[in-house]
């Protein structure tokens, strides 16, 4: 039974074994704004700037704000912003309250409010984690000019609706009020992403300035060229959604409600390429890795971590496994996990010093994380704008380097089957994805295995224009005929793996 709501002043009365903000809250002056206020981003970066504040650094304070719902802001308000963050492992959880996130905006509501928070000069940081689909990248990478929102941005600079049209908006004003330009810091899992997101500003910019009657007279795609940090960022937690049993659970532990607390594991990583002329926190204090290259660490993340989340996903989803750990104790997708690294390892830089064998242990030991209870239909979400980064990548680098692979080709077929298998063996909408309009008219089709394949790699844009795409569709088509005859035990089969119960 609970006794009002998590707040700052039930704060100072929580049980003893839970972690609260040890500084004043009242002094903390906003030195972040965060685009993209989701699970990720609270139990992530927030966490790792709540450490910054308890040790001193109060210029960092967060101003979130959510581009779409007004969910967490809702969930959030009523507590001050604080929630919990429930760390669970194996072996037990931990409870942290984050008092990080000072206030919260919903963009669609009020945008000139985000314009406000974005041009002070008090902001000196924009971090975002707003998903791979909201760049709005056209099939072959470039901006979608022809996205209705981003067309709405250019002919309404001053109420943008996407981060492009807030940050080149800001970035605007703030050049002609000679305030110098905040660093754009992206953490999601886009490839090179502070370099991906200056290229897309850069395109989305260069079309505003030419944009007759446009405020982009005084060139402001050359001034984010030229004057605007980018630095890109490798960011690793799992973060399972929250349901409403840990809603229940965690509120009775704290003795007040929390709406929203965040789940996550242990496990934690941030790594930032070191270019920030406004200042930033001491990031390096708390556990951060700042480099000069973060590629090496970005790679081998969304080709090891995400490559093998992705192909657990489907292949869990198809053989009937609804979490990650249950899924990786099927032996039969475990050795396919570990061969699918044996691929992926080859493909990453050797020169870098990464220890791919003290890695892939960690990992193994994370997707067997029993507490976490993370959904296989969670992380099958938005397949099309994930996988090229992921498995896509190592697939076209081993056909280029002449090296076998057969396992990072299952990943895509299984996608394609996990997408046509909702509302038959799965439930519709199970899992979703921004192509789900074009995808679900295709596969009703039932076209010969080859011919989806040929025409889902049309949609989705996977390796165009390369010389040998021919040869991936073909090796995609063969693990999608076997799926499509008896599941994953033949596709198993067709790779020398045991399916479990065979």
């Amino acid at each position: 039974m609970t006794d009002g709501r998590l707040s700052n002043r039930t704060a100072q009365a929580l049980p003893a074994g839970v972690a609260a903000p040890r500084y004043d809250r009242g002094a903390v002056t906003p030195g972040i704004v965060h685009l993209g206020v989701g699970a990720f981003h609270r139990a992530h970066q927030a966490a790792y700037i709540d450490e910054c504040l308890a040790a001193g650094e109060m210029g960092w304070g967060i101003t979130g704000v959510s581009l779409r719902s007004a969910d967490t802001r809702d969930a959030l308000a009523p507590q001050d912003g604080l929630y919990a963050l429930a760390v669970r492992g194996s072996d037990g959880e931990t409870l942290h309250v984050i008092g990080s996130i000072g206030a919260m905006l919903v963009a669609p509501e009020d945008p000139a409010a985000v314009l406000a928070v974005l041009t002070d000069p008090r902001t000196r940081i924009v971090t975002l984690t707003i998903t791979e689909k909201a760049y709005l990248r056209a099939a072959g990478g470039g901006l979608d000019a022809a996205h209705p929102d981003i067309v709405h941005d250019l002919a309404n600079p001053q109420t943008p609706k996407t981060a492009h049209g807030f940050l080149t908006e800001a970035l605007a004003r703030r050049l002609a009020a000679g305030t110098p330009p905040f660093t754009v810091l992206c953490c999601d899992n886009l490839p090179a992403n502070g370099a991906t997101l200056h290229r897309l500003l850069i395109e989305f910019a260069t079309l505003r300035d030419a944009n007759p009657g446009s405020a982009g007279k005084a060139g402001i795609a050359g001034h984010i060229a030229g004057q605007v940090a980018f630095p890109s960022s490798m960011v690793d937690r799992i973060v399972p959604a929250t349901t409403d049993a840990d809603r229940a659970r965690i509120s009775g532990e704290l003795g007040v409600e929390d709406a929203w607390p965040v789940m996550t594991e242990p496990f934690r990583q941030w790594v930032i390429e070191d270019d920030f002329p406004a200042g930033r926190p001491a990031w390096e204090k708390f556990g951060v890795t700042m480099v000069g290259d973060v590629a090496p660490f970005e790679d081998m993340k969304l080709r090891l971590l995400n490559g093998a989340h992705s192909g657990i996903a489907y292949l869990g989803l198809l053989s009937g496994h609804a979490t990650v750990d249950s899924a990786f104790a099927d032996p039969a997708i475990r050795r396919f996990v570990n061969a699918l690294w044996a691929e992926a390892i080859p493909t990453l830089p050797e020169d870098a010093g990464l220890d791919t064998s003290a890695y892939t242990a960690e990992l193994a030991e994370r997707f067997s994380n029993t507490a976490l209870a993370h959904r296989t239909a969670q992380i099958a979400n938005d397949g099309s704008q994930k996988l090229p980064q992921r498995i896509i990548a190592s697939a076209i680098e081993c056909l280029e380097a002449g090296t076998e692979f057969v396992h990072l080709t299952l990943v895509v077929a299984a996608w394609i089957a996990a997408c046509a298998a909702r509302g038959k063996t799965l439930p519709e909408g199970h899992f979703t994805d921004p192509l789900d309009t074009s995808l679900t008219a295709l596969l009703s089709q039932q076209l010969p295995a080859n011919e989806t394949v040929t025409a889902v790699f049309d949609l989705a844009g996977f390796a165009r224009d390369h010389a040998e795409r021919q040869t991936l569709i073909e090796l995609v088509a063969v693990h999608l005929v076997h799926l499509r005859r008896d599941g994953t035990t033949l596709a198993f089969a067709a790779l020398g793996i045991e399916a479990e119960g065979a």
